[in-house]
């Protein structure tokens, strides 16, 4: 095991995120400028594609990190699964019955990720799932890939390891295992589909769009059980690049479609970047009108 993944289980995550995310709400004045100005020296962040560029004017680093993008920063293909965030992708493809593929040796099941909803990930057995990982430098909301009406947002409690690549290869179950949202889509084109937002070190918290906790974030508070909210009697309609919800400092995707929902896009691979908007999937060929 590599050393940067061992020491992950020996310092104290819950704290030191506990700890991050107190300091990104902090309206700091220049010191907040500061960090931020080194921040987006350190990652390389493209503030031209900010709709507000001005770092000076940011009041909290979270305020910064899920900045919104100009109009047309990300133009959308015409397809019927679009990528849902900038990023990178880290594994994509079939679910063998009902085991994810992570890393070289390691996999996980549709069940332990939905939290040990087995019902919800029978409906997944041998369908198609995408994993997208957000680095720091990334634009950070989090946009719809195709239509879909919300049925469901389970919290998972869970650990907070890292989510990159290296932690992905050294620690077995990884996005089963860290704290995460799932929020339950049903599409009338496409199925059922599922987006986890998944957490991580460092990560303050997540937020959808629909929730109606203060600012939308659903954690903090970190709940100690699973907890579900059910929507099927609220008719939230979302479009294909709405956006759904956000990191508070940023983490990863994963998606998980029906069998036979999708075709991927034939020149996606691994390690990939990508940008939102981008065409991500079709129909099989055998779905199309």
């Amino acid at each position: 095991m590599k050393l940067a993944v061992l020491l992950q289980y020996l310092i104290p995550k819950q704290a030191i995120t506990a700890l991050a995310g107190k300091f990104a709400h902090l309206e700091g004045g220049n010191a907040t400028t500061a960090v931020i100005r080194w921040f987006v020296k350190r990652y390389q962040v493209n503030m031209a594609e900010a709709a507000n560029p001005d770092i000076k004017s940011y009041r909290t680093f979270n305020e910064f990190f899920t900045r919104p993008l100009k109009v047309g920063a990300r133009p959308v293909a015409k397809a019927e699964f679009i990528c849902p965030v900038d990023g990178a992708i880290s594994q994509f493809g079939q679910i063998e019955q009902d085991q994810i593929f992570q890393a070289k040796g390691h996999a996980y099941s549709t069940t332990a990720l939905l939290g040990g909803n087995q019902s919800l990930a029978k409906q997944f057995e041998n369908g198609q799932f995408a994993c997208l990982y957000l680095s720091p430098k990334d634009y950070h909301r989090i946009h719809m890939p195709c239509d879909g009406k919300l049925e469901s947002m389970t919290y998972v409690p869970g650990d907070l390891f890292s989510v990159n690549p290296t932690t992905a290869e050294g620690v077995p179950g990884l996005f089963a295992r860290n704290e995460r949202v799932v929020c339950e889509f049903n599409s009338a084109q496409h199925g059922r589909f599922v987006m986890v937002l998944v957490g991580a070190t460092i990560v303050g918290s997540m937020a959808t769009v629909w929730h109606t906790a203060k600012d939308r974030i659903i954690n903090p508070p970190r709940m100690p059980d699973i907890h579900t909210w059910h929507y099927n009697d609220e008719n939230i309609q979302l479009k294909q690049n709405d956006e759904m919800g956000r990191f508070l400092l940023g983490s990863t995707v994963v998606m998980l479609f029906q069998q036979d929902a999708l075709q991927f896009n034939a020149d996606w691979q691994p390690g990939k970047s990508i940008r939102l908007g981008e065409s991500m999937a079709t129909k099989p060929q055998n779905q199309v009108e």
